[in-house]
């Protein structure tokens, strides 16, 4: 993809270079760019020569005199310019294998992009990674990377991603070492495989590695009704295992829902460190927990007031915990309302992957004056459901008002409402 511009920064440079979406940088400084790791680092200077394909096709040629970290303001379409680097693994445990047809176009991709990775921190295996790509990694010190590990044995790994290249991952891992680069390291705990003396084997190995892992995160697998292969999930005994493996490491940290399938309490904040993983559910609860307790409650509000929490059943802990407080405001009442997940099967319970006709079920019958949902059940920037079905659809069915939480580990938003109540 070339390097379209989506959108520009009201007030930038380029709003008053009348540069519009729709336009084409096609160079700066007759240097062409491979992706936003490029632009950035040609755009760190106090001279440029922009080099721009306007959408009437004219080419235009822009000098521009800037501050030496003044940014030009361009939203891209895309944070690469020339092709994504795709997985070539067939991972037992893969996500986007085990789903139906008829969602978005864009689950289905499936990137291994150390570009992404350092740009979007998404998540990596090295399978992908060549010569060409390390020189660069090196040359440019790119870093923090996140890294799918999931197990340093060669011969398991190269079994649980189905790639002869996965063996690799600790010789890739030394060579970060190496040359100083850091990186996130990710674990997907599938049982009967990498759990146990495979997860202690793993952890060893990494922890060898020192601060060049800046954290550790062990998530477990998930497993959806429509998955072929037959994989065992992770229960209250692997999750009790699993806790107890981790607590031997430093910087490692076990996601949410281990400690519910184990009835341990969600650890304090000093835990999670620098909530680092947050994207996979590693804090999540403790951090909007701790958030909620910054915020002061109303005594009451004027008159009385229903609102209705509609979430995956990931999510039911702290939203209860909230609602308890919540309800200690006069006239005000406050309900979770977990989603069942029919559509992917009752193991699914993130709120992420909630489509319409689950969370139409759900709210349809609740007697309530408005539906908090989290801004995580919609692709972002619209009111699209994984689905593709909207907001206005589930709406026009449930006859309810909906409110959406934009930011999943903050309450402030719920706050500022009752108050106006």
């Amino acid at each position: 993809m070339p390097a379209i511009v989506n959108s520009v920064e009201k007030g930038s440079i380029a709003e008053e270079l009348e540069i519009v979406s729709g336009d084409e940088i096609l160079s700066i400084d007759d240097t062409k760019m491979q992706d936003m790791i490029d632009y950035n680092f040609m755009c760190k200077s106090d001279f440029l020569t922009l080099e721009i394909k306007k959408q009437s096709g004219e080419i235009e040629v822009i000098e521009i005199e800037k501050d030496f970290d003044e940014d030009l303001g361009i939203v891209f379409e895309s944070a690469v310019f020339d092709r994504v680097k795709p997985c070539l693994n067939h991972c037992i445990f893969c996500f986007v294998d085990q789903q139906p047809k008829g969602l978005r176009d864009t689950l289905y991709v499936k990137d291994d992009d150390y570009r992404l990775s350092y740009l979007q921190g998404t998540y990596i295996t090295l399978t992908n990674l060549t010569e060409v790509d390390k020189e660069r990694i090196k040359r440019m010190r790119l870093g923090p990377f996140y890294v799918s590990v999931h197990t340093t044995n060669p011969e398991l790994r190269v079994k649980m991603l189905k790639n002869p290249n996965a063996g690799k991952a600790l010789e890739n891992l030394n060579w970060f070492r190496k040359n100083k680069i850091p990186f996130h390291a990710q674990i997907v705990l599938c049982p009967g495989y990498n759990d146990g003396k495979e997860l202690d084997r793993t952890l060893s190995d990494l922890a060898k590695l020192k601060n060049t892992v800046l954290s550790t995160a062990i998530v477990p697998v998930g497993v959806t009704q429509f998955r072929k292969e037959q994989i065992k999930q992770v229960d209250k005994k692997c999750a009790v295992q699993t806790l107890d493996i981790a607590l031997k490491y430093k910087r490692v940290c076990c996601s949410d829902e281990f400690f519910l399938l184990a009835e341990r309490d969600i650890p304090p904040a000093k835990y999670y460190g620098n909530f680092c993983q947050l994207e996979d559910g590693v804090g999540a609860i403790r951090l909007l927990l701790e958030d909620f307790k910054n915020y002061t409650l109303p005594k009451k509000i004027s008159k009385q007031f229903k609102i209705s929490f509609a979430c995956g059943y990931a999510a039911e802990y702290p939203i209860t915990q909230i609602c308890n407080k919540l309800n200690k405001i006069k006239n005000l009442t406050a309900t979770v309302n977990p989603v069942k997940s029919n559509y992917w099967g009752q193991n699914i319970t993130v709120s992420g992957l909630i489509t319409t006709d689950d969370l139409i079920r759900t709210v349809k019958n609740l007697e309530t004056d408005l539906v908090i949902i989290p801004s995580v059940m919609l692709r972002p920037y619209t009111e699209e459901f994984l689905d593709g079905k909207t907001l206005s659809f589930v709406k026009e069915k449930t006859g309810k008002n909906f409110f959406v939480i934009n930011d999943i580990y903050s309450m402030k938003e719920v706050i500022d409402l009752v108050y106006t109540k």
